[in-house]
């Protein structure tokens, strides 16, 4: 009986196994038409003159991790801003520039991303941007000094993320801008308004793989971004990344269990707009509201998903927030 049982076993995971790989090859990128996506116009624009030059800080494995710094007066908050998906820090040059004065403001191109990246778009492993920032933190914080993060939409997801993993208690706040929640959270709106292709089923496949702990796989793309023509043959389009591994998509997003992330945050406020193409406002409160009361949201009439960042009225509530730190 034990033998049988054993046996059916074996096939069971033979039979997950291969339907897995069938699912990592079903599918394959394509090439996207760069229109109908988010309107990059503004964020290319705003603030852009004279940008706050990069600097080079080493990672545990050398990684030469590319930061902006933006400097604050004296007894301030640490403010660590993560850019959004298939951009840079170059987002928030104009916003940082403005919190300057309430905060020490810094700015990091994740791994992958930006002018320099070792593998644009690629991760070493699961969880390495997490370490990646926590690193960040213990470098530059003067001791004592409270810490708070920040990012915009994929960026806020890994904001959330971060709150619910192991470097979490690293934070003393966080400022989450119309942030990435999950593919399957009611805050979603379909291809994150056009924005995204995502290979389903390859992700399924590897995420049974990864379940097997098989990740000889998890190099191979699982999204592509739709970025403009206009941003990709511009003088910016060599710091665009165009489409994420399996590991680095996982790496930037909460766990699948979103709201235990949520719940982890520390005092936090959340800003969208009601015009926000890529993901339904209105759901923010009710649905991060059901597990925790840290955090405050507000809707900016008008605004739309990328116009957030530099609107006037996002400096000045963030301003707000870091001021009571």
């Amino acid at each position: 009986m034990l033998v049988k049982i054993l046996k059916y076993i074996i096939i069971a995971i033979v039979v997950a196994l291969l339907v897995a790989v069938a699912l990592v090859f079903s599918q394959r990128s394509k090439q996207l038409s760069g229109e109908g996506g988010l309107d990059f116009g503004g964020q290319l624009t705003a603030g852009r003159d004279n940008p706050a030059p990069l600097q080079s800080l080493p990672m545990r494995d050398g990684y030469p991790l590319q930061v902006r710094t933006y400097g604050g007066a004296d007894n301030v908050p640490l403010f660590v801003l993560v850019h959004g998906s298939g951009w840079n820090g170059l987002q928030f040059d104009s916003l940082a520039s403005g919190l300057s004065g309430v905060a020490d403001v810094i700015v990091p191109d994740l791994r992958g991303h930006g002018i320099a990246p070792a593998r644009r778009g690629d991760v070493d492993y699961i969880g390495q941007l997490e370490d990646d920032l926590a690193e960040l933190i213990k470098a530059v914080a003067k001791p004592g000094q409270q810490v708070i993060m920040g990012g915009h939409s994929s960026g806020g997801g890994l904001v959330v993320r971060f709150a619910g993993g192991t470097h979490g208690d690293l934070l003393d706040g966080a400022v989450l801008l119309a942030p990435f929640l999950k593919h399957n959270a009611p805050t979603m709106r379909e291809n994150v308004g056009g924005w995204t292709h995502v290979l389903t089923r390859r992700i399924i496949g590897l995420s049974i793989l990864n379940t097997f702990r098989i990740t000889a796989l998890n190099h191979l793309p699982v999204v592509q971004f739709n970025m403009p023509r206009a941003v990709l043959d511009g003088p910016l389009g060599d710091t665009a990344t165009t489409a994420y591994s399996y590991r680095l998509n996982t790496s930037y997003a909460p766990r699948s269990r979103y709201l235990q992330d949520v719940a982890a945050l520390p005092p936090f406020i959340l800003l969208a707009g009601n015009a926000d193409e890529a993901f339904d406002a209105s759901q923010y409160a009710p649905t991060m509201g059901n597990v925790t009361d840290k955090g405050r949201y507000d809707m900016l009439l008008g605004a739309t998903h990328l116009d957030l960042v530099d609107d006037p009225r996002t400096q000045a509530i963030i301003k707000g927030f870091l001021n009571e730190f």
